[in-house]
């Protein structure tokens, strides 16, 4: 009962809760992006353009962070800075085009949302690429 009640984090659990966070949050927004570039030629005219640099700009910028920022923090590489375009795009996604509706259209942008902020807060782990190249 002691161990259930108790506050301390073992390390191997942190970075097992780290690489399960991480590489979930990569795999599961990579087919989003994915489905995005291979309709790129059908979306990118109707896209948002939040940045006013036209929509296909904008698409090939979700495609960037939802796709291939995604696969580096899924194993693990250049975490802390290719999260920081899954932060955008999600924020985007959540307060622009789901008008901040966090408990109906934008909940599951809300949850990438969330689990992208604690990964770059607290960094991949030492189950990552990044933590192979830190030893």
């Amino acid at each position: 009962m002691k161990k259930i009640l108790s506050t301390r984090t073992a390390p191997w659990a942190l970075n097992l809760s780290l690489f399960i966070l991480r590489a979930g949050l990569g795999l599961l927004m990579i087919p989003h992006g994915y489905g995005k570039m291979v309709h790129f030629s059908e979306r990118s005219g109707n896209f948002m353009d939040f940045l006013g640099l036209g929509s296909a700009v904008s698409l090939s910028l979700v495609i960037f962070a939802e796709f291939f920022c995604a696969l580096f923090v899924a194993i693990g590489l250049f975490t802390r800075i290719t999260v920081v375009p899954l932060v955008i795009t999600m924020t985007v996604a959540v307060f622009k085009a789901h008008d901040a509706d966090i408990f109906g259209e934008g909940e599951r942008g809300m949850l990438f949302l969330i689990a992208a902020v604690v990964i770059m807060l607290c960094g991949p782990g030492k189950a990552s690429v990044d933590g192979i190249m830190g030893k």
